[in-house]
């Protein structure tokens, strides 16, 4: 889910450290126990049953936790896992996680994957509508059982640390792969799966663990994933580094833009975004490069900006044609009051505040999914699977956010783990899975990196990039999140 990579006006929203953050104080004893966590419950299951295309899929859905512990063994932290298993011989397994960094996996649980949805992410969702579980017609539990895992902080798992310690042991990049990673190796030990197939899907800033945490699997932990599914992956982070010289920030965002306008006009296509494509990384690459040494190709990319986003020319001709992000998302819908997302920039809410100079809300879509995943997740826990806790949830954790290291190996991205997983292991798929809409995490950078990586083999289709309508959870869409289903199959029966 999210990726929290612009919280200015979201500062004033960050949470207080919550309760699950509690942990040892060094001053004595009586005073860590008096402030250490309350154990968690024994891992809890139950029975249930969905129907998927005509079929009963009779399953086990079970909550519970593993631990973490540091270099001397200690236990610092609980991680909190969802499965879903059926029986079944040589069933594949996937784990799979969010990002933020601050997101539980309950996006990809009950909004995209699990054996069930509740509503949220598109246009007209209300936070206050009944929070309603139904069966997933979009669930890969057909074809393999699932583990959502949720980082320390998120959903119910928590530090044993004070913070600045947590910082070190789990708020950084490395150290986030290296637990999770972890986490993977002890969920298959603990329940003898390792020599099931593996796969691994993680979305957004789940996107950028996963290339790390399937080449830490493979090089540290011995164990290999048979395919890697990336949902709006956050891969690359300085692509869109020096805008001032560098085209690369407007040619992630222009095709976003272009999606979201021919999807209003009902033009939306594969063969149209193929033409949006192609003029981005044709001719609107070289206006951009040539810069004012070429007047005319200037007035011309303005003019075709123009077209390709239905903007007022004024606005388009001020910015030089390159679309900044929440300026594009205050204009395009500023004469009915309304923001867009940076998530789905068809997604809207009213703006509290229309005639500020600059946006003040947060994300229009962030904040209207916090109530039901919270709700729908919080009550399947507890009262259906019966996993009794005395905690608060955190579906998206600002806390964890503001605590999270910035520096460090951060801006080197996934990519070059991406490229060496995919080289060290020739049977290997992953596939990159994209909507048109989606601002935060644009397919078009996915589709630029992708295009730079050696092909390592014959199939040209071992790593791929697949778009769909929709935004960052396009899968909020039955169309696209049927389409979807379809392309992770054809992926798994391959290997």
């Amino acid at each position: 889910m999210p990726l929290l990579r612009n919280l200015a006006f979201a500062g004033a929203l960050a949470l207080a450290t919550p309760a699950a953050f509690a942990a040892d104080k060094p001053e004595g004893e009586d005073k860590a126990a008096a402030t250490a966590p309350a154990p968690l419950p024994a891992d809890a299951s139950v029975r249930q049953s969905m129907r998927l295309e005509g079929r009963t899929l009779d399953y086990t859905a079970t909550v519970g936790s593993l631990p973490v512990r540091d270099a001397q063994g200690k236990v610092i932290g609980d991680v909190v896992f969802t499965a879903y298993t059926m029986p079944g011989k040589d069933r594949p397994v996937t784990f799979a996680l969010n990002g933020g960094p601050g997101a539980s996996s309950v996006y990809l649980n009950l909004g995209a994957i699990g054996p069930q949805v509740v509503a949220f992410g598109s246009e007209g969702d209300s936070a206050s509508a009944p929070a309603t579980l139904h069966d997933n017609p979009g669930t890969w539990l057909d074809f393999t059982d699932l583990v959502f895992i949720d980082p320390i902080g998120t959903g119910f798992s928590r530090s044993r640390i004070p913070d600045d310690e947590a910082r070190k042991q789990f708020f950084t990049p490395t150290a986030d792969v290296e637990y999770l990673s972890r986490v993977v190796y002890d969920w298959l030990l603990k329940n003898q799966r390792l020599t099931s197939r593996k796969y691994l899907a993680g979305e957004s800033y789940g996107g950028y663990r996963g290339p790390r945490i399937t080449h830490y699997l493979q090089t540290r932990l011995g164990v290999a994933m048979n395919g890697l599914v990336l949902v709006s992956p956050y891969l690359s982070p300085t692509l869109e580094d020096n805008s001032d010289v560098s085209p690369m920030a407007w040619l992630q965002t222009l095709p976003s833009i272009a999606a979201a306008h021919l999807e209003r006009q009902g033009r939306l296509t594969d063969e149209a975004m193929r033409e949006v494509v192609e003029y981005t990384r044709g001719d609107y690459a070289t206006a951009l490069m040539k810069g004012r040494s070429d007047p005319q190709a200037t007035e011309a990319m303005i003019r075709r900006v123009t077209e390709l986003t239905g903007l007022d020319p004024v606005f388009v001709r001020r910015a030089g044609g390159r679309l900044e992000t929440q300026a594009y998302l205050r204009e395009v819908f500023r004469d009915k009051g309304t923001l867009g997302s940076r998530y789905d920039s068809n997604v809207t809410a009213f703006d509290p505040f229309p005639t500020d100079p600059e946006q003040r809300a947060n994300d229009p879509l962030l904040d209207s999914i916090i109530a039901p995943t919270t709700t729908a997740m919080v009550d399947f826990v507890t009262r259906v699977v019966g996993w009794k806790v005395d905690a608060r949830y955190n579906a998206l954790s600002y806390e964890v956010n503001r605590l999270w290291d910035r520096n460090g190996d951060l801006r080197a991205g996934a990519v070059t783990q991406l490229r060496q997983a995919v080289a060290i292991d020739p049977r290997l798929r992953v596939l990159i899975a994209h909507g048109w809409n989606d601002l935060s995490c644009p397919f078009m950078g996915s589709i630029l990196t992708v295009d730079q990586m050696p092909s390592m083999g014959e199939d040209p289709q071992r790593v791929q990039v697949r778009e769909y309508p929709g935004g960052h959870m396009f899968y909020s869409r039955a169309d696209s999140q049927a389409a979807f289903r379809r392309d992770v199959q054809a992926m798994y029966q391959r290997n």
